[in-house]
């Protein structure tokens, strides 16, 4: 089972940030599949000749689909803004609902920063969501670049990530059996 399958299943917030990485992945190789299988994939260690198979069909499958939506240079691709309207969809019930008070709380302590991001953004109109993401991946790339990450910074994203790991969780609490709002 390739990861993200895996997180799929897991974790909503961490299976999004992971398709961005290989969305940014399959654009480091020019959206060329042959690349791909030849310099990146050939790295791999896989259980046996299916599992290749399978994850190389999958690259495959997401550089034709990175082409014909036209997201070679940016953006995502439209399974991802998929589960990030669900994901938003969700968000807005449990903020609408009175049977979510923590939820609710988390949410207003990451607002301030929700605010001061999109105030830095150039899309302001963003989804709350979309810009909470942007700053968990943004501080991802920080650190794989072995970058400085500011002590406010360090907490923003501690805030950030309860509130997305929370959404996460009853996401998969809704698909086993329904909120009740």
């Amino acid at each position: 089972m390739i990861i993200a399958d895996q997180l799929k299943k897991r974790n909503r917030i961490e299976y999004i940030l992971y398709m961005w990485q290989v969305e940014d992945i399959i654009r480091a190789y020019a959206c060329d599949f042959d690349r791909i299988k030849t310099d990146y994939l050939c790295r791999f260690q896989f259980e046996d000749e299916a599992q290749r198979e399978r994850t190389e069909q999958w690259y495959a499958d997401l550089c034709n689909m990175m082409h014909s939506e036209g997201v070679m240079k940016g953006g995502h691709l439209q399974i991802n803004k998929n589960v990030l309207q669900n994901l938003t969809e969700l968000h807005e019930q449990l903020l609408a609902s009175a049977n979510f008070p923590y939820y609710k709380e988390m949410y207003y302590n990451v607002l301030p920063y929700i605010v001061e991001l999109r105030g830095k953004s150039q899309d302001k109109n963003e989804p709350e969501l979309q810009t909470c993401l942007d700053a968990l991946y943004g501080v991802m790339l920080l650190r794989l670049q072995k970058r400085t990450i500011s002590p406010e910074t360090e907490k923003a994203v501690k805030d950030i990530t309860t509130l997305l790991g929370q959404l996460s969780d009853y996401y998969l609490k809704d698909q086993e059996e329904p909120l009740e709002f």
